[in-house]
């Protein structure tokens, strides 16, 4: 016979073990969901079906945002994640699949799952895409921390509930309850009573001869509070952000140095994250003569600085003549203008070399 209180105690730690991963994997996957992918050839970005897939509607029944956010979300849990590209050309995500691999030949894919279907073909390696975290101390490393937390936060959470838990007797005379009709017609007002005061703010509970209730306890005590609850939760879900990269200030809405941290988790999390994607779309999506010739997928993850406080730099680095201002829309996320006296180097008098300025003389 399974014991009731220890699976409902289970539940409740495993909830917050979800919980801790759910926030970190959907953290991410939103700041992921937000980049765009841009297809170049030769110098020029391009805006033709793969474009459309990968930033708009990537298959029937998902956006390009919820798509991306969704392989985030797998990477997170199953440290890889398959794409396969449907006979129209769709992009879907695999919910299930099993992966022969080689030495020397090339990998293959069979018995993909998609909701409830499952393709009966076979996708090799070259025929999909497939990403794959590389984190695989996670897993080991958050079930770790659930043995240790989650039986700290059981032991705390049932402090809890016995501290506001209601104790009272029911004091009867037997002598009224001979026989069994008595006896059932007791029980149900019992039970009647105990419902009433367990939903009911205010219980109004008639007296009847023979039976008396009595509370005898009051909720006082040193218990552990709510706030000691959520110590050990927020325990649990900073050290899994630790593991996968989040920086735990972000996590929780610091506005202290919010501008270092947010650089930090650009820098080691995301880039990282979209240089996968981007090495692996570049790998499937051309031919090696193709890339070499200039074709290739580039990813503009989302800034975290508007082109207002970019204002100084940007004016800098066009006044020294080191980039035309064609490059600077193209690294601040916009396409290039149609206009020639953008793509020419310009300098201000203040960076020629000594000797080299002229005018301002009286003729």
């Amino acid at each position: 016979m399974f014991d009731v209180e220890f699976l409902q105690d289970t539940r409740t730690r495993i909830h917050m073990k979800r919980l801790a991963i759910d926030t970190c994997a959907s953290f991410l996957g939103r700041t992921i969901s937000q980049a765009e992918f841009r297809v170049k050839d030769g110098k020029d970005y391009v805006k033709q079906h793969l474009y459309y897939r990968l930033n708009v509607r990537p298959n029937k029944n998902m956006t390009a945002s919820t798509f991306w956010q969704t392989v985030i979300e797998k990477l997170i849990y199953d440290n890889e994640c398959l794409i396969i590209q449907a006979d129209d050309d769709d992009l879907l995500i695999a919910d299930d699949f099993e992966h022969n691999q080689y030495a020397v030949w090339e990998d293959t894919f069979f018995n993909v799952r998609i909701k409830d279907y499952e393709f009966q073909r076979i996708f090799k390696q070259s025929e999909v895409l497939h990403l794959r975290y590389k984190n695989e101390e996670l897993s080991p490393l958050i079930d770790s921390l659930f043995n240790d937390y989650g039986d700290l936060f059981g032991r705390i959470l049932s402090a809890q509930k016995r501290k506001n838990q209601i104790r009272g007797t029911v004091e009867m005379d037997m002598l009224a309850a001979k026989d069994e009709k008595t006896k059932q017609k007791l029980q149900e007002f019992i039970d009647n009573m105990y419902k009433a005061i367990e939903e009911k703010d205010v219980a109004l509970i008639p007296e009847q001869k023979g039976i008396k209730y009595t509370e005898h306890y009051d909720g006082t005590g040193n218990v552990p509070t709510v706030d000691e609850i959520n110590k050990v939760t927020n325990g649990f879900l900073n050290l899994v952000a630790m593991a996968i990269g989040i920086p735990i200030g972000l996590l929780h809405g610091d506005m202290a140095d919010v501008e270092k941290q947010t650089k930090n988790y650009m820098l080691f999390t995301i880039n990282p994250l979209l240089k996968k994607i981007k090495d692996e779309g570049n790998n499937k999506f051309f031919s090696q003569n193709e890339y070499l010739e200039g074709k290739q997928l580039e990813v503009q993850g989302v800034s975290y600085q508007s082109i207002f406080d970019l204002a100084t730099s940007i004016d800098k680095l066009i006044a020294s003549g080191s980039f035309t201002r064609n490059q600077i829309r193209m690294a601040t996320g916009h396409d290039a203008a149609d206009d020639p006296e953008l793509d020419k180097y310009v300098i201000t008098k203040n960076y020629q070399e000594v000797g080299t300025v002229k005018g301002g003389d009286n003729e």
